[in-house]
């Protein structure tokens, strides 16, 4: 653990295991920290706080993009850390690298755009000044299926603001969070400004970081379930909580989409990262006039993947993160078919060549999936693809609204009048029109309704770790 600019391990000794899901073997220990250490890294963070906040909005920008030059300069040994650890095709896990590295250069220059204001007064003595200044300590909770990216997404425009940080990474997934803060020691940040506590239970670390008065934010990416327990407990001290939860996507083709287009941004997005992903369309919707020549070019696509170790070259498909993950989508592939969906590929865990000592499932496409189906109501977070079959423009809109979440939405159309209509109607926080990675550093993410609160990336970003002041000055 990093704990006021020093690497930590527990009193007592206690480290976990880290084992890699293609082969599940142990690729390394963390120390097992907890309630006491999360406290020393809040006291740090607390205590660096008044100096960070007061340096200029230059000076912290030099930090970050120091912390970026050095994020490139080891791009190699942090996407190959994060394929042994989490499992994605070492591809994947260079371009989540570039991803992440992105939101430190991009705050480091937001971090110069933080302007106040001045507003006329009715009176002629009086002048007001609005100021925005950082919230204070931050307690930072990162999930496993982006390891990296999403360490810098919540860290840097902390950081850019004028905060102090305490992360903890998942469970799964610390030696990335271990890496990644290495390079900020390299970055020789003050000691205190980041703060790293690794658990193998995130209960009395997470519950700390609630209950202090001292952490005055709290920004965490994961279930739904957690993220609203986070909202109910930080309720108590008026904390501020930014949240990006669960997704449910509809991927939607038009009757006038060119469905061998449709389904090539189909399959990479829902394939992104093996469906580990809370962006990943979970609901494919095709106009019954176009399902049969996108369900051809759908299987096409599918057979040319290849499943294994992410390491080795040709892989397209990882692991799933671990057991639970495993059965949780074969018990909804199950139930589709119970229930009269179709398999058109894929439907089982893949065994052969050595893939049993991981946790790996075939790429799957199902069709007639209906509204009765645990897959049309539950995220999956796996690489399998249920399309639904619909007649209507009206109908399909109220079908993909028919969810508690509201993360992102996918659609394929050439008319623009309906391209229009669809990202107005449809209740989601994210759109891409014809577009499957309508995400950057320089946009905003986040949803709306179950699937979160607050925004991450852009400008709106940075303003989730300020707040406004007003001064009000008679002359």
């Amino acid at each position: 653990m990093f704990i006021n600019g020093h690497w930590i391990g527990v009193q007592s000794g206690k480290t976990f295991d880290i084992t890699n899901p293609a082969t599940a073997e142990v690729i390394g220990q963390v120390p097992d920290g907890g309630v006491e250490e999360t406290l020393q890294a809040i006291e740090a963070a607390y205590d660096a706080f008044p100096l960070w906040a007061a340096l200029t909005a230059y000076q912290r920008s030099g930090f970050l993009y120091d912390a970026h030059r050095l994020m490139m300069e080891n791009l190699e040994h942090l996407a190959q850390t994060m394929t042994r650890e989490q499992g994605k095709p070492i591809r994947a896990a260079r371009n989540e690298v570039k991803y992440g590295a992105d939101f430190l250069l991009w705050y480091a220059e937001e971090a110069k755009r933080v302007y106040g204001q001045t507003i006329p007064a009715p009176r002629p003595d009086q002048r007001f000044i609005v100021l925005h200044q950082p919230v204070g300590v931050v307690g930072a909770i990162t999930p496993w299926n982006y390891p990296v990216s999403m360490i810098t997404r919540k860290v840097a425009p902390a950081l850019a603001a004028g905060c102090t940080v305490v992360l903890k990474p998942a469970e799964a997934t610390p030696l990335c969070a271990v890496e990644m803060f290495k390079l900020f020691e390299q970055a020789h940040l003050p000691p205190g400004v980041v703060n790293l506590v690794t658990a193998a239970d995130p209960v009395p670390v997470g519950q700390t970081l609630l209950e202090d008065p001292r952490v005055r934010k709290l920004t965490f990416t994961g279930s739904t379930a957690v993220g609203k327990h986070i909202a109910r407990e930080a309720a108590s001290q008026l904390k501020r909580v930014s949240l990006e939860l669960g997704g449910h996507a509809p991927f939607i083709v038009c009757k006038d989409a060119d469905p061998v287009h449709a389904a090539k941004g189909a399959m990479l997005v829902k394939f992104l990262n093996t469906g580990q992903a809370c962006i990943s369309p979970n609901r494919i919707f095709v106009h019954r006039s176009q399902v049969e020549a996108f369900l051809d070019e759908a299987k096409k696509r599918i057979s040319r993947m290849q499943a294994g170790n992410g390491m080795e070259a040709g892989v397209s498909i990882g692991p799933l993160i671990g057991p639970d993950a495993l059965a949780k989508i074969d018990h909804q592939v199950k139930n589709a078919l119970d229930l009269g969906a179709e398999v058109i590929c894929g439907g089982k865990r893949l065994m052969g060549g050595g893939l049993d000592k991981g946790y790996f499932y075939a790429p799957t496409l199902l069709n007639k999936i209906s509204p009765g189906m645990r897959i049309y109501r539950e995220e999956t977070f796996g690489p399998v693809a249920p399309v639904v079959p619909y007649d209507s423009e009206e109908e399909v809109v109220e079908m993909a609204n028919d969810t508690h979440y509201g993360l992102a939405a996918y659609v394929y159309t050439q008319n623009l009048s309906r391209a229009v209509r669809m990202l107005e109607k449809l209740r989601f926080g994210i759109v891409g029109i014809n577009d499957i990675n309508p995400t950057a550093a320089a946009a905003p993410f986040g949803g709306m309704q179950e699937s979160g609160l607050g925004r991450e990336g852009g400008r709106e970003g940075i303003a989730e770790y300020l707040e406004t002041k007003l001064g009000g000055l008679s002359v």
